[in-house]
């Protein structure tokens, strides 16, 4: 069995997708599927810098959090750009955020096709029994995904109604100083101020919320 994609803008997603994923799994193209529904019903491409936000509902150590990695490939909306928050929700869910239009969209993932997916398929029966996705049967995982790749988007996704926002300007700083420490350069935000000098973080033993 092989991977079954018509849609050539899904394909070309799925196959970046999956080398940036790493593993074969269902929940990355589900993202992938639910990223670009978001996408068309804002009516926008994906995000080049700053343009689009993604509130993400996921949270860690829970089946099918792979989703996420589906969600900022189709979205453009990454860590590294500083334009994705995880909610940790447990739930896979997302809005995403038009900041120039000015609008937002939820989507979320059927509660029936999760619960389902939970109790029924094999390919998540075998990651309950603790092996790795990569470990899991090829044929098995390419079966997952083909599923998740050819069912229709109603009976995968719930679709709010566009509603307007004002998001908060995208900022950065451009402000950084040496850590009295180690030396290490940090961006002005997160310095903390001990006997008058400038420390990183982990040099200057504090405690308290490491995003300032």
């Amino acid at each position: 069995m092989a991977i079954e994609i018509k849609d050539k803008e899904l394909k070309e997603m799925f196959e970046h997708g999956l080398y940036f994923h790493g593993h074969l799994c269902p929940a990355m193209p589900l993202g992938l599927r639910a990223g670009l529904l978001a996408l068309r019903t804002l009516g926008v491409g994906r995000s080049q810098d700053k343009e689009l936000m993604l509130l993400a509902e996921t949270a860690e150590g829970h089946a099918m959090a792979c989703f996420l990695d589906g969600l900022m490939m189709a979205t453009g909306c990454t860590y590294g750009k500083g334009n994705v928050k995880k909610l940790r929700y447990g739930k896979l869910a997302f809005t995403l955020i038009d900041r120039k239009g000015k609008r937002q969209v939820r989507v979320n993932v059927k509660g029936e096709f999760v619960l389902n997916a939970l109790k029924t398929s094999p390919f998540i029966a075998k990651r309950k029994a603790g092996v790795p996705p990569q470990e899991v049967e090829r044929e098995m995982a390419e079966m997952a995904v083909n599923k998740i790749i050819n069912l229709p988007e109603e009976e995968l996704f719930n679709i709010g109604e566009v509603t307007p926002i004002e998001p908060k300007p995208a900022k950065g700083t451009f402000e950084a100083y040496p850590c009295e420490g180690c030396g290490e350069a940090v961006y002005a935000k997160w310095i903390r101020v001990k006997d008058k000098k400038f420390y990183c973080i982990p040099c200057s033993g504090y405690k308290g919320n490491k995003d300032a």
